[in-house]
C-alpha cells in the first residue's frame, strides 16, 4: 500500500489512457506526459502501460506501508525520501514506514511515481486511468486525497542498489524548453483562416493561461478574431486540437476533453509534443510550427526509437548499480 498524505495541488491515478470508446463519448484520459509514465515504468520493471500517480506542480507527501521499488520521473519536484534527495528520472529503493515529500517543482509541470508492479486499482474500460469529468477509473474517479490508501500489485521488484540510479535529464533532453516549440499538423480549416491569421499564429509566442488543466490548454497573444464567424457542426476532437472559439484566443483540447466540438481547427499537436506540452508551466509561453503528416510520423518513430535506447541504458544503469554499490 502506499498511503497519501498530502497530494499536492492535483493528483490522480493514471496509466497510457482509455482508448477505443471516443464513438460512446468517452475520452482517453491518461497520463499527460506520457513518455514520463512509459520510462519511470521501465526503470522499476513494470510494462510500459501500467498505473502509476500523476502529481501537478510537486508539494506531495506520502508514505509507503511496503517494501518497493519506486521512480520519480517528468518534473523535477525536488523530493526526498526520508530526508534523502531523489532527483528527477531516478529509481530507488523504498522500505515499509519511509516518507517521500516533495517540494513544489523547480521545472516542469506534472511529476509520476511508478512502483514495482504498478498501483492496482480496477480496470475500467480496459484502462486504470481517473477520468476526472465522468468520475469514474482510478481511485473512484476522483483526485488522490489525503488518507488515500493505494494498492500496489504484488511483484518481484528489479535488484538494484540501495541508492538505486537515474537518468541524467539534461544529457537525454528530459527537460523542458522555456519556451517549447510545439509542432502540428494544419487542419482541414487551416486554409480557411486565411494568411494573415495563419502567420499570426505561427509567428507569435503564446502563453498558457492560469486557467488551463487536464480538459484543455486556453492561450493568449495577439487577436485572431475572424471577420466572418464560422460555424460547424460538432464532429470528433482528439488530445492536442488545437480550436480557435469566436472570442480569438486558441484553445487545446487535452486528455480530458470532450470528444466532440464545433469551433474550428487549427491543427493538431502532434504525438511526441504532447509531453512536452503538458510540462508547459501555467504563464509561460509556446510557439507552434506547422508540420506535414510525414513528418509526424518521423517524430513518433524517432521517439519510440529513442526509447528503445533508454531501455538499454536503464538495463545497464540497473546492473552496474547492483553490481557496484554505485550511490550516484
Amino acid at each position: 500500500m502506499i498511503e497519501i498524505v498530502s497530494p499536492g495541488v492535483m493528483a490522480s491515478l493514471q496509466d497510457l489512457g482509455r482508448p477505443g470508446w471516443r464513438n460512446l463519448g468517452v475520452g482517453s484520459s491518461g497520463a499527460m506526459d506520457a513518455f514520463a509514465l512509459r520510462i519511470g515504468n521501465m526503470m522499476v520493471g513494470n510494462p510500459q502501460d501500467l498505473a502509476g500517480i500523476e502529481f501537478t506542480l510537486g508539494g506531495f507527501r506520502l508514505r509507503f506501508r511496503c517494501d518497493t521499488v519506486f521512480a520519480l520521473t517528468g518534473a523535477d519536484a525536488r523530493a526526498t525520501l526520508d530526508g534523502v534527495p531523489v532527483p528527477a528520472w531516478w529509481v530507488r529503493p523504498a522500505r515499509a514506514g519511509q516518507v517521500l515529500s516533495a517540494q513544489m517543482a523547480g521545472r516542469g509541470m506534472r511529476s509520476y511515481l511508478t512502483v514495482a508492479g504498478g498501483i492496482d486499482v480496477a480496470s475500467v474500460m480496459g484502462s486504470r486511468a481517473t477520468d476526472l469529468k465522468g468520475g469514474f477509473g482510478g481511485l473512484e474517479g476522483r483526485a488522490l486525497q489525503p488518507g488515500d490508501l493505494l494498492p500496489v500489485a504484488v511483484a518481484e521488484p528489479p535488484r538494484i542498489g540501495p541508492c538505486g540510479f537515474g537518468l541524467d535529464a539534461t544529457r537525454l533532453d528530459l527537460l523542458p524548453a522555456p519556451e517549447p516549440e510545439i509542432r502540428f499538423i494544419p487542419a482541414k480549416e487551416w486554409d480557411i483562416h486565411g494568411p494573415t491569421l495563419q502567420e499570426r499564429f505561427l509567428t507569435s509566442a503564446w502563453a498558457l493561461q492560469p486557467d488551463s488543466n487536464r480538459m484543455g490548454y486556453r492561450l493568449s497573444g495577439p487577436e485572431m478574431r475572424r471577420e466572418k464567424p464560422l460555424e460547424l457542426l460538432s464532429h470528433g476532437i482528439l488530445p492536442g486540437t488545437i480550436q480557435l472559439p469566436p472570442g480569438g484566443q486558441p484553445v487545446i483540447q487535452l486528455n480530458d476533453a470532450n470528444t466532440c466540438g464545433g469551433y474550428p481547427k487549427l491543427g493538431v499537436v502532434i504525438e511526441p509534443d504532447l509531453t512536452a506540452l503538458a510540462q508547459v508551466r501555467l504563464g509561460a509561453q509556446l510557439r507552434f510550427r506547422a508540420v506535414s503528416r510525414d513528418e509526424a510520423l518521423k517524430a513518433r518513430a524517432v521517439r519510440e526509437t529513442f526509447i528503445e535506447r533508454l531501455a538499454t541504458r536503464i538495463a545497464l544503469a540497473r546492473d552496474y548499480s547492483m553490481r557496484s554499490g554505485w550511490n550516484g
